[in-house]
C-alpha cells in the first residue's frame, strides 16, 4: 500500500505521517528531509545554490538513509547522522531553495519512489508533489491543508518547545514565502491531485485529523488497520 500526503509547511504532514505508518506497520518515508540532507550536503561542501549543475551532482551522489522507527526516525548522509543538523530553520529555508531545481527534484523523485517500491508492506510518503508527481497512482491520497496562521502558530510553539528562538511573526513571514516559492515553482509546484481527500486542519487537532485520514483508509481498505 501506498499512502500520499501532501500540503503546505506546518500541516501537520509529518507528524500525521508518522502515525498512520506506525498504526499500519508501513514504511514511514519524509521527502522533505531528503531534501534538507541535500541542503546541508550542499551548504557542506561550499556550493552556492545558484550553481545548479553541481547542486544537482552533489545530489545524485549523496547517500541518503532512513534509519528507525517513525517517530524516531534518523537521517543519515553518506553515513553521519544529521537528523539534529537538519531540523534548523537554515536548512529547512536551504532545503526549499534546493527543492526548486528541476534536476534535483528528478533525482530525489526516482529515489524516493525506489525506496517506496521496494518496502515490503508499503510506504507513507509525505511532502508536497508525492501524490501528484512521485506516486500519480497511490493506493490513497491526502491533502493537508490550513490557514497561514494557524500553520505559523503550531510551528512557534514547536520551536519554543525545543528551544528554538524564533517570533511568531517572523515564523509567520517564514511560512508565506516558503508557500510561495513551493506553488511557484516550475517543477512539480505544490498542487492538489484530483484525486486526493483534502483535509483542512486548521479547527482540527491532530488526533482528529488522524482519525478522520483512518477512516478513509478503512473505507477503501477494510482489513488496513
Amino acid at each position: 500500500m501506498i499512502i500520499a500526503i501532501d500540503g503546505p509547511s506546518g500541516a501537520g504532514k509529518s507528524t500525521l505521517g508518522k502515525m498512520l505508518a506506525k498504526k499500519l506497520n508501513l514504511l514511514y518515508l519524509d521527502t522533505g528531509a531528503m531534501y534538507r540532507a541535500v541542503a546541508l550536503a550542499v551548504s557542506r561542501a561550499g556550493i552556492g545554490f545558484d550553481q545548479t549543475a553541481k547542486v544537482a551532482e552533489i545530489a545524485e551522489n549523496a547517500r541518503i538513509d532512513l534509519v528507525g522507527e517513525p517517530d524516531a526516525l534518523k537521517i543519515i548522509l553518506d553515513g553521519d547522522d544529521v537528523s539534529v543538523d537538519i531540523r534548523t530553520l537554515e536548512a529547512a529555508q536551504a532545503a526549499s531553495i534546493v527543492s526548486t531545481i528541476s534536476e534535483v527534484r528528478k533525482i530525489m523523485v526516482e529515489h524516493q519512489r525506489q525506496i517506496g517500491m521496494s518496502a515490503a508492506k508499503g510506504c507513507v510518503l509525505e511532502g508536497r508533489d508525492i501524490g501528484s508527481i512521485v506516486f500519480p497512482n497511490a493506493d490513497i491520497k491526502f491533502f493537508l491543508t490550513a490557514k497561514p496562521e494557524a500553520r505559523a502558530r503550531r510551528r512557534h510553539t514547536e520551536d519554543q518547545s525545543k528551544g528554538r528562538l524564533s517570533s511568531y511573526e517572523q515564523t509567520l513571514s517564514e511560512i508565506n514565502e516558503r508557500d510561495q516559492r513551493d506553488v511557484s515553482r516550475e517543477d512539480s509546484p505544490l498542487t492538489i491531485a484530483s484525486d486526493a481527500i483534502v483535509i483542512d486542519t486548521s479547527e482540527l487537532d491532530l488526533t482528529e485529523v488522524f482519525e478522520q485520514m483512518l477512516a478513509k483508509i478503512d473505507e477503501k481498505f477494510p482489513t488496513a488497520g
